[in-house]
């Protein structure tokens, strides 16, 4: 919670400035009661008017000055509570785009997102309370039970025994309530889990008809957070009835033995009504505590889970060698003893591979679903870290090179075409942001998406729906292929990025690729692809089983002519 907190730094002025308008209204509320003790002693019981119109006055005078100050401090808070929450959600995307994928494995999507949105309202909710009326509630408790003491300490000595009792049961029934909704919190992440993947997966529901099976797991998750939510709130909601029966008790004490006090004479009726007035102050201040409770309770849970992705290691650190500029990376590429396991589960994908490839060469990494492609993909660029042995880059190991300067010279075009709301220009322009529009232009282009762009009503200016719902699935991978070659990378990653092409347009574009003079990898399944790759890598079970060009392998490796012949065999036939 602290950790969370220390965000206020930032606004200690306004902070300072809206507590001390809160102290004034606080100050306006405490004189309250006494100014009417005079009142009721020194003016009615006296017939005094003119006592009666000038501590009225004054009255009416500190009013005033409550509700500005009031007003004003409403501001403040808010003004506080709304930048510490912007600042909050900042530092947690910040932390996020830092994550690698082993930190992305830990905490899902949907949990993420209820993190940045619902637990950072929570916190900002109960900043706000606190400068606004959080801090009062405790000081209106305290000075209301000072000032009760001043005016009678007999009868206020019922408030000073009741008062921990209620501190005591309260702080009880916090310590549960965090438990609890910390578990409202995780029921909302499933809810949420549950939600986005049926938005996602909507045509495929609608296409096997598993509407009803996806309503049933929407409606388990769904009760599961009402049964959570209902159990905190009915915790939480013990406070009120508790707290009127003590405090309506107390009152009651005080009017039975403030009788006999003002028959003796020991006590004055305006000090009676100024010892209730004060007492139902406190019970009304005590009644705010059930609802900042509630709010504490699950900002204390939020917080946790807050701090759990501010304070994530985040395993892949930053090279601590030099950068390299551009015209110093050549691109060539090599793997020795390199291994590798995914976090969390001790069997390797990837097994001592030990290959290099000089610049610009093409290389075609062919094996069966499952034998490693795509992990051997995600160590280059250093989505994740090798678990022994070490990826170079012209020499240089890349754990020691900056992030930023290793991946500004690779195009990464990954197995499943991911576009991103905008237009058909932007999305281009994400391989590099500062690109001119002859640069989109050529990268649309090589990619052969140029004159499909143009057919378009509005050209590059097209919106793409939302994951480029618009396109086919050729038009999505060839948008991907033109967003990695605009920065034209030194090193290209394919991860079978045109298995929705046909083989003219995928030539065309490897033709496109063999002019920019750079090392390129290619996941594929096509024969034709891996003939025109200067080597090929045969991949099983995470192990190279063999390596050469296209006439070598089918001279010696009976898996690759087992390859061959039955993609050789499918084209003869679709052809005859």
């Amino acid at each position: 919670m602290l950790k969370v907190l220390s965000f206020l730094r930032a606004y200690k002025k306004p902070v300072y400035i809206a507590l001390f308008l809160m102290l004034v209204e606080l100050f306006v509320e405490l004189w309250h009661p006494l100014l009417m003790a005079k009142i009721i002693d020194d003016g009615i019981l006296k017939n005094d008017l003119s006592v009666v119109l000038i501590w009225g006055g004054i009255m009416m005078g500190l009013s005033f000055v409550g509700f500005g100050a009031g007003i004003i401090n409403s501001f403040y808070a808010a003004h506080v509570s709304q930048g510490f929450g912007y600042d909050v959600r900042k530092s947690l995307f910040d932390k996020v785009q830092s994550f690698s994928f082993a930190n992305l494995n830990r905490f899902p999507t949907s949990s993420l997102i209820t993190r940045l949105t619902n637990d950072v309202s929570q916190i900002q909710g109960l900043v706000f309370m606190g400068l606004r009326i959080m801090a009062r509630a405790p000081l209106l408790v305290i000075g209301g039970v000072i000032m009760a003491l001043i005016v009678n300490w007999k009868l206020a000595l019922i408030l000073v025994v009741t008062m921990p009792l209620l501190f005591l049961f309260m702080v009880w029934l916090m310590g549960r309530g965090v438990t609890l909704f910390r578990k409202v919190q995780e029921k909302l992440d499933a809810v949420n889990s549950v939600m986005r993947e049926n938005l996602a997966g909507m045509r495929l529901i609608k296409a096997f008809l598993r509407k009803t099976h996806e309503q049933n797991r929407f409606a388990k998750a769904s009760q599961e957070l009402k049964d959570n939510t209902i159990g905190a709130l009915r915790l939480i909601e013990l406070t009120m009835p508790v707290l009127l029966l003590v405090m309506n008790i107390s009152i009651l004490f005080i009017l039975w033995f403030g009788s006999f006090q003002v028959t003796s004479g020991e006590a004055n009726i305006g000090e009676i009504v100024a010892l209730v007035n004060y007492a139902t102050r406190i019970m009304f201040a005590f009644s705010v505590f059930s609802f900042i409770l509630m709010n504490l309770a699950r900002a204390k849970a939020s917080s946790s889970r807050i701090v759990e992705v501010l304070e994530a290691d985040v395993d892949l650190l930053d090279g601590e060698g030099l950068p390299l500029h551009k015209d110093q990376f050549q691109g060539s590429v090599e793997f020795h003893k390199v291994s590798f396991h995914y976090p969390d589960t001790q069997v390797e994908v990837l097994k001592d591979l030990t290959f290099k490839v000089k610049q610009g060469e093409t290389v075609a990494i062919l094996g069966a679903t499952g034998s490693g492609k795509t992990s051997l993909f995600q160590l280059i660029p250093r989505l994740y870290d090798p678990t022994s042995g070490a990826v170079t880059i012209d020499n240089h190991d890349i754990k020691r090179l900056k992030l930023t300067s290793l991946r500004k010279q690779i195009g990464y075009v990954p197995q499943e075409s991911r576009l991103f709301s905008g237009t058909i220009h932007e999305n281009i322009c994400w391989g590099k942001e500062d690109a001119t529009i002859d640069e989109v232009i050529e990268a649309a282009k090589a990619a052969q998406i140029h004159g499909t762009i143009e057919n378009l009503p509005n050209k590059y200016d097209t919106v793409i729906g939302q994951k480029g719902v618009n396109l086919s699935g050729g038009q999505k991978q060839r948008l991907s292929i033109a967003r990695a070659l605009i920065r034209k990378p030194k090193i290209l990653l394919l991860d079978d990025s045109t298995s929705a092409l046909d083989l003219q347009t995928e030539g065309k574009i490897l033709e496109a690729i063999k002019e920019l003079s750079c090392t390129t990898f290619i996941i594929t399944q096509k024969i034709s692809t891996v003939m025109v790759a200067d080597k090929i890598i045969l991949l099983e079970d995470g192990c190279i089983v063999d390596l050469g060009d296209h006439h070598t392998l089918l001279h010696r490796s009976e898996l690759y002519q087992k390859i061959y012949d039955s993609q050789h065999h499918q084209e003869v036939a679709s052809n005859g």
